[in-house]
C-alpha cells in the first residue's frame, strides 16, 4: 500500500526540539485543557477556553510557542501515568540520588467557585532520597504574537499581555528577566513545591496556593473524577481502556454550553512535513453526536442531555444557510463563523506548516451529519429523556428538508477539498436520519408525514443498492457508479442499513480487508484513486480501525475481531490516548487526543464484549 506512506521523513520524527505527539498526557477543567509532555513540559495550553489563543504552544514552535518547563535538574529516567480512574497526570523522575513526581491537574469547579480562574496546579513531591529541580515559565501569548511584561514580587509573578493576564505563585523562590520566570530548588524526601498558574482579572486576583491547599485541591479533583466515573455501567474485558476513553471524552466537553470539541489542539500534522494540518477545537456535529452515543452506552446521560441543550438552545437545527439547517461544525459557544487563517510566524510541529486557526470546512456540504445528529437524538429519546415537543418540531423540519435534498453531491465525511461527489456514506446517513425520524414518530405517536418520509427512505436504499454496489469489486464503494473503496461504508451494518451477515456485506468486508487494511490498521481510501485536493498521503485512520473491529464482530468473526482490537490497543500511547491517525512506524499523527478515535474504541469494546459473552 504505497499510497499511504504518510508519516514523512524518518529523521524529522527524532528532532530533539520536539517531543513526539504521543509523548503527552492531557489535563483539563471542562473549559480548557493542557498537554503535558513526558519530560514534564506543558507545551500546549489555551486560556480561558479550548479555542482561545495559546499561552504555551511549543508543540507547534519550539522557539516561539512558549512553554512551562518543570523537570529534575540531573540526568533521570521518566515515566508518566494517570492517577487511577482520574484525569490527574503524574510524571515521575528516577535519578541516581532520588525519585520525585509532578502531579499535574486543573481543579474542576462550578461557576460559583471562581471557575473563570482556570487554575493549573503543578505539585512536585520528592518521594525518595533527594533531587534538584528546575522550572522555567515562558508564556508566549496570542499564539506567540503578543508582547507581555512580568511583575515579580516575592513568590508571585504576574504576566500581563493585551489579551489576558496570568499569575504564577510558587512555594519556591522565583527569578525573572522581564519576560520569563525561572526557579531552581532542591527537595529532600517528603518535601514538596507547588506552582499554581491562574488567569487573573479585575475581579479575580492572584492567590497563593500553599502546600495544604494544593493537597486539598488534589483530593477534591481526584474525588470529582472518581465520582464521575463511578456512573459507568461498563464492566467488560477492556475496562481500563474504555474508562480512559470515557474520561478523555469528558475532558473534551465545554461545560458552560454542553459542547464537545473534536480535539483540544490545532495543526498537529496528519503527515509530518505536509499541509494536512487543521484546527479541531470546535464542535463537529458528527463527532459530538457520536460522542453522545458512546457516553449513553456507558450510562452517562447528563453529558448527552447537555449536548442536546447545546443543539436546541442555540438554534443549531434552525439554520437557513446554503448547506441547509445544519453546518458541519460550530464554535463551542454555538457561533457559526469560523474563518480560517494561517499563522506564518509559527513553524509548525516538526516544521509541518501551515499552522491554521479556524476551519474553512465550515461551509462545506456534508449530508452525513444529519444522520449522525438525528441518530443521537433518537438514542437520547430512547435511553435518556424523551425529547420535547419543540425539539421534535426541529427534527421534523430537518427530515422534511432532507427528503428534498438528499440526492445531491457533497464534500463527504472526510471533508475532502477535491470537489463535491455522490458519496455512498452521505446517502447512507441520510437514510439513517429519515429512518430514525420514522422510528421516533411511530414509537411515540408524534406528528410526521410518515408516508413521504418512508418514500424518501426507500428511494435512498434502492439507490445505494443499485449504484453504490460495484459488481466488479464485489463491494459497496465510495461513490455512486464508481469502484473506489472507502472505509466509511463500514458503518453500514452498524447503522442497521444492511444485515452484518448479508452476502453483499461479507464480500465488502473481505474487499476492504484486502485493499485498505494493514495489520488491523485501516486506511480511509486511496488518495491516488480518489484525489482529495491535498498534497501528500496520510496514515491509517484510527476510527476506521475500530469500525473494522466492530464490523468483524457483527459478522460473527469474533476471533479476528478480538485480535484486531488487541492489536489496536498496542498503538495507544503510554497513558491510553490516541491521535487521529497512526503512521507507518506506529507513531501518532494528527490532533491529539482525538474524540473520534476514543468514541469508536468504546463502541467496539462494548459490542465485542457482548458478542464474546
Amino acid at each position: 500500500m504505497e499510497f499511504a506512506n504518510g508519516s514523512g521523513p524518518e529523521d524529522g520524527l527524532r528532532n530533539p526540539r520536539y517531543l513526539p505527539i504521543s509523548e503527552h498526557g492531557l489535563i483539563g477543567d471542562l473549559r480548557t485543557a493542557a498537554l503535558v509532555g513526558t519530560n514534564g513540559t506543558i507545551d500546549w495550553y489555551c486560556c480561558p477556553r479550548f479555542d482561545a489563543p495559546s499561552v504555551f504552544a511549543s508543540i507547534l514552535d519550539a522557539d516561539r510557542g512558549g512553554s512551562f518547563e518543570l523537570a529534575a535538574d540531573v540526568p533521570s529516567r521518566r515515566r508518566q501515568f494517570y492517577h487511577p480512574d482520574t484525569n490527574v497526570l503524574i510524571t515521575r523522575f528516577y535519578a541516581a540520588d532520588g525519585v520525585a513526581e509532578i502531579q499535574d491537574f486543573m481543579p474542576v469547579v462550578d461557576e460559583s467557585r471562581e471557575a473563570s480562574r482556570h487554575r493549573l496546579i503543578r505539585r512536585v513531591i520528592c518521594v525518595r532520597g533527594t533531587l534538584p529541580f528546575r522550572a522555567r515559565i515562558a508564556p508566549r501569548f496570542g499564539y506567540g504574537a503578543e508582547k507581555h511584561t512580568v511583575h515579580l514580587q516575592a513568590q508571585e509573578a504576574v504576566f500581563e499581555a493585551p489579551s489576558i493576564s496570568l499569575a504564577l505563585t510558587s512555594t519556591a523562590p522565583l527569578e525573572t528577566d522581564g519576560t520569563d520566570v525561572w526557579s531552581h530548588f532542591k527537595m529532600l524526601e517528603g518535601e514538596s513545591v507547588v506552582f499554581a498558574l491562574d488567569r487573573v482579572t479585575d475581579e479575580i486576583r492572584p492567590r497563593a496556593c500553599p502546600r495544604a491547599e494544593a493537597q486539598d485541591e488534589f483530593e477534591a479533583t481526584t474525588r470529582y473524577w472518581y465520582n464521575w466515573l463511578s456512573h459507568s455501567r461498563y464492566r467488560g474485558r477492556w475496562r481500563e481502556m474504555v474508562h480512559r476513553s470515557a474520561l478523555l471524552l469528558k475532558l473534551l466537553t465545554y461545560v458552560p454550553t454542553g459542547a464537545i470539541v473534536a480535539a483540544p489542539t490545532t495543526s498537529l500534522p496528519e503527515r509530518i512535513g505536509g499541509e494536512r494540518n487543521w484546527d479541531y477545537r470546535y464542535v463537529w456535529i458528527r463527532d459530538a453526536a457520536f460522542c453522545v452515543y458512546a457516553l449513553l452506552r456507558l450510562g452517562f446521560t447528563s453529558e448527552a442531555e447537555a449536548f442536546m441543550g447545546f443543539v436546541s438552545e442555540r438554534g443549531i437545527m434552525r439554520g437557513t444557510g446554503p448547506t441547509g439547517p445544519l453546518q458541519i461544525m460550530y464554535g463551542i459557544d454555538g457561533r457559526s463563523e469560523l474563518p480560517e487563517s494561517e499563522l506564518s510566524h509559527l513553524e509548525g510541529h516538526l516544521g509541518s506548516a501551515p499552522v491554521r486557526l479556524g476551519n474553512a470546512a465550515t461551509k462545506q456540504l456534508q449530508l452525513d451529519i444529519y444522520g449522525a445528529l438525528i441518530d443521537s437524538i433518537y438514542l437520547y429519546d430512547k435511553w435518556g429523556q424523551p425529547i420535547s415537543s419543540d425539539h421534535w418540531d426541529e427534527v421534523g423540519a430537518v427530515v422534511d428538508w432532507l427528503c428534498d435534498n438528499w440526492n445531491q453531491p457533497d464534500e463527504g465525511v472526510w471533508e475532502t477539498r477535491g470537489g463535491r461527489k455522490n458519496f455512498v456514506y452521505s446517502r447512507l446517513m441520510c437514510w439513517v436520519a429519515i429512518e430514525r425520524g420514522i422510528r421516533m414518530a411511530l414509537r411515540r405517536g408524534l406528528p410526521a408525514n410518515v408516508p413521504r418520509w418512508g418514500q424518501a427512505r426507500d428511494e435512498i436504499y434502492r439507490q445505494i443498492m443499485r449504484e453504490g454496489w460495484s459488481a466488479e469489486r464485489g463491494a459497496f464503494v465510495q461513490g455512486l457508479g464508481h469502484d473506489v473503496l472507502d472505509a466509511s461504508v463500514l458503518m453500514m451494518p452498524m447503522a442497521k442499513f444492511i444485515s452484518p451477515t448479508d452476502p453483499k456485506w461479507l464480500s465488502t468486508l473481505d474487499a476492504l480487508g484486502t485493499d485498505l487494511v494493514s495489520d488491523s490498521l485501516v486506511y480511509r481510501y486511496d488518495p491516488e484513486a480518489s484525489p482529495d485536493g491535498l498534497r501528500g498521503a496520510e496514515g491509517t485512520f484510527s476510527i476506521c480501525s475500530f469500525w473494522y473491529v466492530e464490523a468483524l464482530t457483527r459478522a460473527g468473526r469474533h476471533e479476528e475481531a478480538k485480535l484486531a482490537f488487541e492489536k489496536m490497543l498496542t498503538y495507544a500511547n503510554h497513558v491510553g490516548l490516541y491521535a487521529e491517525e497512526i503512521g507507518r512506524t506506529g507513531e501518532q499523527l494528527g490532533n491529539f487526543p482525538q474524540a473520534f478515535t476514543h468514541l469508536s474504541l468504546i463502541s467496539a469494546a462494548f459490542n465485542l464484549d457482548r458478542a464474546l459473552g
